[in-house]
């Protein structure tokens, strides 16, 4: 099967940040404030696929006001933050077609949320187990493009990229 015919149908983009939206990396200030980077093409694309009417969920681990600043304001709704059951929130989405969905995760604490959706992702830095249960490795790099690379395919699949 075509890799690229996995993507016509996807209405609904989910994504974890750290290691997707951010290359994983953590600059750690002297407050204790940890600051990261996100790639400004993956929030253009972000915000071009809420234009076209695509679903963009965030469930990230991790916690920051700034990163939930940055995602809301691309106009993300559905951002959650701090999560420890991952499984337990994508469960509870409403009117979310989890077979057109695409995850993107990198690391250990997507590995049972990554097989609950019909195109499971990963950067190409993702750790080895959650590439072997990805039906789609982006060649980019997580924070490097990587989203824009998954949400690009879809809408111009679909006639939907500006």
């Amino acid at each position: 099967m075509n890799v690229l015919s996995l993507f016509k149908p996807i209405k609904h983009f989910i994504f974890d940040v750290d290691g997707v939206l951010t290359d994983g990396t953590l600059l750690v200030e002297g407050s204790g404030h940890l600051a990261r980077t996100m790639h400004a093409r993956d929030g253009y694309a972000m915000n071009a696929a809420i234009k076209k009417g695509y679903d963009i969920i965030i469930i990230t681990g991790g916690k920051s006001e700034a990163v939930e600043k940055r995602l809301r304001g691309l106009g993300i709704e559905q951002v959650f933050i701090g999560v420890k059951d991952k499984v337990a929130v994508l469960n509870s989405l409403k009117n979310v077609d989890l077979e057109k969905s695409i995850y993107m995760g990198d690391d250990m604490p997507d590995y049972d949320v990554i097989q609950k959706v019909g195109l499971p992702t990963c950067p190409q830095d993702a750790c080895n187990e959650i590439k072997d249960l990805s039906k789609y490795i982006s060649p980019i790099n997580g924070g490097k493009g990587c989203v824009r690379d998954v949400i690009e395919k879809v809408l111009k699949l679909n006639n939907d990229w500006l």
